[in-house]
């Protein structure tokens, strides 16, 4: 693989700065404006189709538009829940003097990343290659043609006014080193995450996950868990694949600090400790102050983490998190035809967190009985105080040693505790919610699909299946079309934007899931008429690996790849996996030799950045370990599933039948009137059992 790290090119335009400033409350909108943006679905272009600026969305005609007055592109990306975007948009977007300069100078173009995270990752990559960081809102000046040659994040006012002339002013004086410099960009755009197909041979071992994981536990933060330093986000992706590595290798040191950052991650400021739900991340290395928004697809992963943590811990702890989330999730981020919501935001009457956090003075009104207690138990004090006399609810202590400390039982603890979270959720509801983007995105849909499923499979909880059968109908429903494409994006009843991998792939993982958890074949089917489609329209053949974006798209800069695994996993990480389960399930051995490929193409950069290949380093496990296949035949083969289910095994696949069945790996396993367990391991199977004990111990 060909990884850029810098691009070495000078260049006389004043680089980005990334300062930050405390916001103020909005300006109340007269809608004394009006742009191009107002047609739109995505709750973040709606924000700003009020703007003085004169914004478009990315689309044929204003990319023709831009071209034809010889215009440069100012291209602004962002998201409904980002608070830094908010602070950007009513200090420069919202300012009318601002506006004219970027009106006459610019075809200004508005980006919801969510909703095009393919031009997302265009001009991020842009931005990382000539400021080694990026971030939102994510500000790039192009050619008409799209290619970029400057870029930043968050500007104030007068130095984006200052940035925005000069740009416009060297591309009037001296346009043919502009063109010459975004020729080179675009070039090292193309060549980042550019991946060629390993020749050498396919061998996996434990010496590789060793390699990448020791380096990698170096900088684990095994005081307060996470990665050392700040910001500190979750990562669900990295830490399930550490649990995986950790319990199959018998790894002492790292399943401790997967089990610590769980803990610490449960106890922190980071989980909202009265609604349920995590935010995106915190800004402290103590998991104390978080990045307020609540998005969809941490909360779907963090979801499937914890309830195969409790499968591994057992902890009451982890089980609660799992039911409060899905409240949350039900309560705030669920539509009622079974699609989930994007995300809320940080910010609600334009500060953030205001929503979450309590003086000491409304907490002492609310919580009139046991306030000592309740203040020990959330760190009402110096521990959990925050900014302007607020604090953040938080833990430090479990349950067990605050009813000693307070010699109480546990038992009346829990019964306070429930009383706390109802008494602050009805007094929180009274407060000014935090913007809610209600579009479903489909890749998200299926981060959480898995998670409700991953939920009912640890608890056996019949309601989470049941919302995990209503998103599932949704997504078949709706989101696929009948030429087997999907669509990326749903709000208010209209489905747009043609998919991308990442629906693909993901959508394809849960119905994989879903299969397992109901042995109902048609998910499995869907799964393997979603991976066909990809296979004809996102593979490459040179490579073997994936494009991003389907062949059917309209060209970009680049036509790139997305490899590398980050808080969601990498589209093509996910693939490789859904190939690899699928061709197990269905006994189709190209599947699994593609999915080996694509793992192959990425071990030489393994151990150089090892969380961003935690999804390949899972598939790895697979065949570093006996991976097994359990079929189970008979009427009682989802209840001995469940059962079968209660023990952490995570190299197996489940497949069953309540009858006959067609599938290749149940085809003459079916005896009626008695319910028989095969464990096997590359279709050669044990001798059955129908003995749930006896089973699990053939699964070492």
């Amino acid at each position: 693989m060909k990884i850029i790290s810098r691009l070495l090119l000078a260049i006389f335009i004043i680089s980005s700065c990334n300062g930050q400033q405390n916001t103020s409350k909005k300006m109340e909108n007269h809608h004394q404006y009006t742009n191009a943006l107002v047609h739109e679905t995505s709750p973040y272009l709606l924000q700003h189709a009020h703007n003085p600026v004169d914004w478009h969305p990315w689309n044929e005609e204003t990319l023709a538009k831009a071209k034809k007055e010889d215009k440069l592109l100012l291209i602004s990306i962002g998201y409904s829940a980002c608070h830094w975007c908010h602070v950007m948009e009513h200090e420069s977007f919202e300012d009318s003097m601002v506006a004219k300069i970027m009106n006459d100078n610019f075809i200004c173009i508005k980006v919801d990343r969510e909703e095009r995270p393919d031009i997302d990752q265009i001009y991020m990559t842009a931005v990382q290659l000539m400021n080694q960081r990026g971030g939102w809102p994510l500000n790039c000046i192009a050619l008409p043609d799209g290619k970029p040659f400057w870029g930043g994040t968050y500007f104030r006012k007068e130095d984006w006014k200052k940035q925005i002339l000069g740009l416009s002013n060297a591309y009037q004086n001296d346009r043919a080193r502009v063109i010459e410099f975004a020729e080179k960009l675009s070039k090292g755009i193309q060549d980042v995450e550019l991946i060629e197909m390993n020749s050498e041979k396919k061998n996996f071992t434990w010496k590789d996950l060793n390699a990448m994981v020791s380096p990698w536990a170096e900088r684990f933060d095994n005081n307060e868990g996470g990665s050392n330093g700040s910001p500190k986000f979750p990562m669900p992706n990295a830490y399930h694949f550490l649990l995986k590595y950790a319990h199959l290798s018998n790894n002492k040191e790292v399943l401790n600090h997967v089990e610590l950052t769980l803990d610490k991650m449960a106890f922190g400021g980071i989980y909202d400790q009265i609604g349920g739900g995590f935010a995106r991340y915190s800004v402290d290395k103590l998991w104390k102050a978080p990045h307020f928004e609540k998005m969809l697809y941490d909360n779907g992963q963090l979801v499937s983490l914890y309830s195969d943590a409790y499968l591994k811990f057992k902890k009451p702890l982890y089980k609660e998190v799992v039911f409060e989330t899905l409240d949350f999730i039900e309560r705030e981020l669920m539509a009622e035809n079974g699609a989930f919501y994007s995300a809320l935001d940080a910010d609600s009457e334009g500060e953030e967190g205001k929503f979450y956090v309590w003086n000491e003075t409304q907490l002492k009104l609310f919580i009139r009985e046991d306030y000592k207690i309740f203040k020990d138990y959330y760190n009402v004090n110096k521990v959990g105080l925050w900014e302007h006399g607020n604090h953040i609810l938080l833990r430090k202590k479990s349950k067990k040693e605050i009813a000693k400390k307070h010699k109480i039982s546990v038992s009346d603890l829990e019964g306070k505790i429930r009383n706390w979270k109802a008494i602050l959720m009805a007094e929180r509801d009274k407060r000014i919610r935090p913007g809610l983007d209600d579009k479903s995105l489909t890749s998200w849909n299926g981060l959480m699909l898995k998670g409700y499923i991953d939920a009912y499979m640890a608890f056996g909880e019949k309601h989470h299946l049941d919302v995990a059968i209503k998103n599932a109908h949704f997504i078949a429903n709706t989101q696929i079309q009948s030429d087997g494409r999907l669509w990326h994006s749903y709000k208010d009843g209209r489905s747009t934007i043609n998919a991308y991998l990442e629906d693909y792939a993901i959508v394809s993982s849960a119905f994989i899931r879903l299969y397992e958890a109901t042995f109902d074949e048609a998910w499995l089917s869907r799964a393997n008429q979603l991976v066909a489609y990809a296979l004809e329209n996102f593979y490459d053949k040179n490579s073997g690996m994936f494009y991003f974006t389907s062949k059917l798209d309209p060209e970009l800069v680049a036509r790139k790849m997305e490899i590398n695994d980050n808080v969601i996993p990498a589209s093509n990480s996910v693939m490789a996996n859904v190939l690899y389960d699928l061709g197990t399930l269905l006994d189709n051995a190209d599947y699994k030799e593609k999915a080996l490929t694509m793992a192959n193409n990425v071990k030489p950069d393994m151990k150089q950045y090892a969380s961003g290949y935690a999804n390949y380093a899972a598939l790895m496990l697979k065949e570093i370990v006996p991976f097994y296949e359990v079929a189970i035949v008979g009427e009682d083969a989802h209840a001995k599933a469940m059962e079968l289910n209660k023990k952490y095994v995570p190299n197996k696949l489940l497949l069953g039948s309540v009858k006959e069945s067609k599938l290749e790996l149940l085809q003459e396993k079916y005896v009626q009137g008695s319910t028989i367990i095969y464990v096997c391991e590359n279709k050669a199977c044990q001798l059955p059992t129908t003995n749930i004990m006896k089973a699990q111990k053939l699964m070492k």
